[in-house]
């Protein structure tokens, strides 16, 4: 080793701007912060997140970036499965592993657009529907999906398809 040789530290913005940063840029700036926080829950976390957008990337094929709603659809699974293992932890009276899937979700949690509320996406509902002029439980696949397109990560699919059976239901 020569000991000569001069080390230059650099130091790294403690803050990052990420208002206008696309999702894979928000997670890789992300990990270095956690990595430089030493914090091994989002660490693990925001590498997860990592891993399946490369997986979603590798699958399509294509090599540019990922879409905003893919994206969201991801983080939306991986939310669904730390909350669903965080029941399966507490109700095997595993309070350690389940804190630690709640701790993850959390994280995911914090990429994803604010939830709406069940009124906010009755009137996306009805909306779609006069725009569709849907008028019967036969057109309910078509309400969904145009409704969820619309609210991509905003709003959960049961909900929305709940609604959607009532309006349509009660019309």
């Amino acid at each position: 080793m020569n000991s000569d040789r001069n080390l230059t530290f650099v130091p790294v913005a403690t803050e990052i701007n990420t208002t206008n940063m696309k999702l894979q840029e928000q997670i890789d700036a992300d990990i270095k912060k956690a990595m430089l926080a030493r914090d091994k829950v989002k660490l693990n976390a925001l590498r997860a997140i990592k891993s399946a957008i490369l997986l979603e990337l590798t699958k399509e094929g294509t090599q540019g970036e990922l879409e905003e709603s893919v994206g969201m659809k991801i983080l939306q699974k991986m939310l669904k499965q730390r909350q669903e293992s965080a029941a399966i932890y507490n109700a095997q009276l595993r309070p350690e592993l389940a804190s630690e899937e709640e701790a993850q979700a959390l994280v995911i949690e914090h990429y994803l657009p604010a939830r709406m509320s069940e009124q906010e996406i009755g009137k996306v509902v009805q909306e779609t529907i006069e725009t569709m002029k849907a008028t019967s439980m036969a057109d309910m696949g078509k309400v969904i999906g145009a409704v969820n397109k619309q609210l991509a990560g905003k709003a959960d699919g049961a909900t929305i398809a709940a609604l959607v059976k009532d309006a349509l239901g009660s019309a």
